[in-house]
């Protein structure tokens, strides 16, 4: 059985477990949190998988509390603080990113970023890690909804004045497939992100 898929005009990138490996930081950011109230680092390997889940995810693993706890919420901001202080430590693009990239570049197609993450640290990441030529970038909070909700998708190619079907979206989580397909967008899955 063989099938095509029409040739992208664009293709649209998740930033966190897909483009960039940025788990060390978040990692640290909620190990930081550990290390102030005395506590050993929760183990990278434990962490590394929730990533793409953010502050729920993390502080969910490193204290085993999550939003409705009475703490959640200052402890997520504390998370968000460290990680604004340190966002860009230990955060690289993952291998072969940046070939292609640049392949995507020398083909004459257009490629963005779609991601949950929140745009002030969006907007703080991407130039930090070489990303600024980025034709467009949609954040968390561009658009009234997050993936898994089309909308950003939508943005994206609205901004990119093409047809949601003209462009290809690859991530590593279930929100991003579950995004790619609502949008109508053919989708692909990062198999080396943290999902």
């Amino acid at each position: 059985m063989s099938f095509s898929l029409p040739a992208p005009r664009a293709l649209l990138f998740d930033l966190d477990g897909t483009l960039a490996d940025t788990a060390p930081d978040l990692a640290a950011a909620v190990n930081k949190m550990r290390f102030d109230r005395g506590l050993e680092p929760s183990p990278f390997d434990r962490l590394r998988p929730l990533a793409s889940a953010g502050a729920r995810g993390l502080i969910g693993a490193a204290f085993g509390i999550g939003p409705g706890d009475s703490q959640y919420e200052d402890m997520r901001q504390e998370f968000l603080d460290n990680y604004a202080a340190a966002i860009a430590d230990h955060t690289t693009l993952f291998d072969g990113i940046t070939s292609l990239l640049d392949a995507i570049d020398s083909l004459g197609l257009t490629w963005g970023i779609v991601t949950n993450k929140p745009a002030l640290y969006t907007d703080a990441l991407v130039p930090q890690i070489g990303l600024a030529h980025a034709a467009c970038v949609i954040s968390g909070d561009t658009t009234p909804h997050a993936k898994p909700h089309p909308e950003p998708l939508f943005e994206a190619a609205r901004r990119l004045k093409l047809v949601p079907t003209a462009c290809w979206y690859v991530g590593d989580d279930l929100r991003d497939i579950d995004a790619g397909k609502a949008a109508g967008m053919p989708t692909i899955a990062a198999g080396w992100g943290y999902c």
